[in-house]
């Protein structure tokens, strides 16, 4: 199936390769060759980036960091990680913009959804980095929140593991594999207790609506 405009949730651990953290230049560039296959089929391409290869907010606030500052300096990881992204989009000769949900107007444009949209329709990938700006949100509901606001067609992840699982498959062999899983589903087996703050009653009646 072919999709017009696409959104990417790209997670930090990704960018990772085989390091323990921090950012694999090999692995980052093979994203970005990836990424300009389907730019080349002319898909408007917008992508939300995570931060845990750098920091992660709830690590942060378990080691005695306030929740408040350790989200906002995960979300600052994802920054570095936008402009690590674009730099190796821009070498393979993608058109890209960073938009961030903070405002650093030296490196970024802030998130205005009318100029995310232009740059799609200009044919720019749009990276989107610090999450939704706010503390206690992780970036998959960023992703789902952008992906609503230009109107994505669908939604894309790319992490460490290869679908969806009951429990952490890297510190769990026996974490069961789910070919296909409902909201509904979710909400039934408990998933949302599991600190996955996406799954919420509304935010599910606007992925919904809006058929994503």
């Amino acid at each position: 199936m072919n999709f017009n405009r696409i959104l990417l949730k790209l997670s930090g651990e990704a960018l990772m390769g085989d390091r323990s953290h921090g950012i694999d230049p090999v692995r980052i560039n093979e994203y970005a060759e990836e990424i300009k296959q389907i730019y080349d089929q002319k898909t408007e391409i917008a992508i939300v980036i995570g931060g845990g290869n750098i920091f992660r907010g709830v690590s942060g606030s378990s080691q005695g960091i306030d929740r408040v500052q350790a989200d906002y300096m995960g979300m600052l990881a994802t920054v570095i990680n936008g402009l690590a992204l674009q730099s190796a989009l821009e070498n393979v000769g993608v058109p890209t913009r960073l938009q961030t949900a903070l405002k650093i107007e030296a490196v970024a444009e802030p998130y205005i959804k009318r100029k995310a949209v232009r740059h799609l329709e200009k044919n720019r990938v749009v990276i989107f980095s610090a999450g939704t700006g706010n503390p206690f949100f992780t970036t998959d509901s960023a992703a789902v929140l952008r992906a609503v606001e230009i109107n994505a067609d669908v939604i894309l992840k790319g992490t460490r593991v290869d679908g969806i699982y009951n429990d952490d498959p890297e510190k769990n062999k026996e974490a069961v594999k789910f070919d296909t899983l409902s909201f509904e589903e979710v909400l039934k087996k408990g998933f949302e207790n599991n600190g996955h703050n996406c799954f919420h009653s509304k935010p599910r009646k606007q992925i919904t609506h809006h058929c994503i």
